[in-house]
């Protein structure tokens, strides 16, 4: 398998590197490299052949970093996740409103109510502040959680930081 050119771009490059891969390339636009395939965020378009991950939550990036380990016959590196401790029991009777699927997957995760009306709380990435300012009333309480821009490239240290950030900011109020 080593004649094989692999391409990621810099948020998944860790998970390779977590997966035992130790020949790639790393690029930000990964068409224009010349490569056997890419492996990019589900989310990413491409128009080479690509293997797509999910990192957003913890379980997604154990699974990613299996999966591609499997794909490629690669050994996992040992790796530590500071997993955020919560109660996903206290966390059901939360109810909370999100905005983008990245969020909506962490939040499922965490235990919450997801909801369209009568929540307790709105959860919403940062670039979409401008387009729900007129929900955001001073009766309902509103998380902001940074999205690409204003988080680590490593994906464990950004789901930490996102998982913090909820932990902090929903599960202590109760």
């Amino acid at each position: 398998m080593s004649s094989m050119r692999i391409v990621t771009t810099p948020m998944c490059d860790r998970i390779l590197e977590l997966a035992g891969i130790t020949d790639y390339i790393v690029s930000s636009n990964p068409d224009k490299i010349n490569g056997d395939v890419v492996v990019t965020l589900s989310e990413t378009l491409t128009s080479s052949k690509s293997i797509k991950i999910k990192l957003n939550t913890f379980s997604q990036i154990d699974e990613s970093i299996k999966k591609l380990s499997e794909i490629f016959k690669t050994t996992p590196l040992k790796y530590k996740m500071n997993k955020v401790e919560y109660s996903k029991n206290n966390n059901e009777k939360i109810k909370i409103k999100v905005y983008s699927n990245f969020l909506r997957e962490i939040v499922e995760d965490m235990g919450f109510t997801i909801v369209q009306e009568n929540f307790d709380y709105i959860v919403y990435p940062d670039y979409m502040k401008d387009k729900i300012l007129g929900e955001i009333k001073d009766n309902v309480r509103a998380v902001e959680v940074p999205s690409h821009k204003n988080v680590p490239v490593d994906p464990i240290k950004r789901a930490e930081m996102r998982y913090n950030i909820l932990e902090k900011s929903l599960c202590t109020k109760h």
